[in-house]
This record gives C-alpha cells, structure tokens and sequence, in this order.
C-alpha cells in the first residue's frame, strides 16, 4: 500500500506446509518412489516448499499451467514411469485424468474428486502413502489367493480325472480351499495406517 507514493506497507500472503508432509515424502522414499512437485506456484516459493518436505531441487517443477502438467505426465509416461498424481484443484484435475493413478485429496475441489481414480478421506499427503500401501498389500493378497487356487486345481483335477479322488475328498478340499481365500483375504482387515505405526 502506498500513501503519498511511499510505502505505508504490505501484506505476504502463504500456503503453509502440513507438519506430515515431510514425513509423507520419506515415506514414498522407502516405498520405492520419486516424489516430484509439480506446481503451478512460483519457482522461489516451490523451491522452498520441496527443501522443507525433501523433494530434491531437480524434482521441482514450477511456474505450470494445467495443461504443462498433463504435458509433464505424458513425458514422464514415455520414459517408462507409471505416474500416480495427488491433487486437489481444478488446475490438477487434467492431470489426474492423464495419471496412470489419480489420487484426489477429500478436502479438494468436486472437479479434481471426479477426475480422480481414488479420492483420499483426509486431507494430507499420509493417507496417499496408505493408498500406495493398502494396493499393494491388496495386490499380494490377490496373487497369493490366485496361486493357491490354481495350484490346488493343478493338482486335483488330474487325480480327479483318472478316478483316483473320492468326491467326499474332493469336496472337503474345494471348501477348504475356499476357507484359505477367504481367511487370507481377511488378513488385510490388520492394515494399520502409517500414522498409528509412526
């Protein structure tokens, strides 16, 4: 503001950085992934933002408008990445769409939650280190059930068709085949979030 073309002062307006975002970034770390901040802020301001959470300076992407991000997810997709976006405005829902994996925040706008594949309940980056989590957790499980179910008709079948397995048997053996997915699938009820664990 000025007055009488002097400075009479100013005001600095800022986005403040959740406390578990850093935490959330270590975390993508240890799963095996590359976090990249791609904004539409300022490169000053992104720069600091990346240095406070641990996002390395040649990870920042700044200064984008919403079609340089979807451009930015189509060059990372052909250099062979699978690219899961996390987002919340209007400006990230094209983006979203793009990703081989869109994860829209709950607290964002009702354009990036249609856009994305996933909307994630609370509002900060750890629940998306729980959706990375929970897939695949979900993921081994179904790979594990897949593999005992063929490996259980791999084996009886044969028998079955020489005549060499009792119906009764083989009936036990479906149902308890049946139990073990089912029994093994359960197992992802003992998830625990990254939160509860930290």
């Amino acid at each position: 503001m000025l007055i009488d073309g002097s400075l009479a002062g100013s005001v600095t307006v800022s986005d403040s950085v959740k406390p578990s975002s850093a935490a959330a970034v270590k975390k993508f770390r240890e799963l095996g992934l590359r976090p990249i901040l791609l904004t539409g802020d300022a490169e000053a301001p992104a720069r600091r933002v990346a240095a406070e959470v641990g996002i390395a300076p040649e990870d920042v992407i700044s200064g984008v408008l919403p079609e340089d991000k979807v451009a930015t997810v189509r060059r990372l997709q052909s250099e062979g990445a699978r690219v899961a976006m996390v987002g919340d405005g209007v400006n990230d829902a094209a983006a979203l769409v793009q990703a081989d994996l869109g994860l829209a925040m709950g607290t964002g706008t009702d354009v990036a939650i249609e856009a994305a594949d996933v909307t994630l309940v609370r509002g900060d980056l750890m629940a998306a280190v729980d959706a990375v989590r929970l897939s695949r957790r979900t993921l081994r499980t179904i790979k594990a059930n897949l593999f005992w179910a063929f490996f259980y008709n791999v084996a009886a079948i044969p028998v079955a068709a020489l005549g060499l397995l009792n119906p009764m048997l083989a009936g036990a053996a479906m149902a308890f085949s049946s139990v073990f997915v089912v029994g093994n699938s359960l197992r992802l009820r003992g998830f625990q979030s990254v939160v509860k664990e930290s």
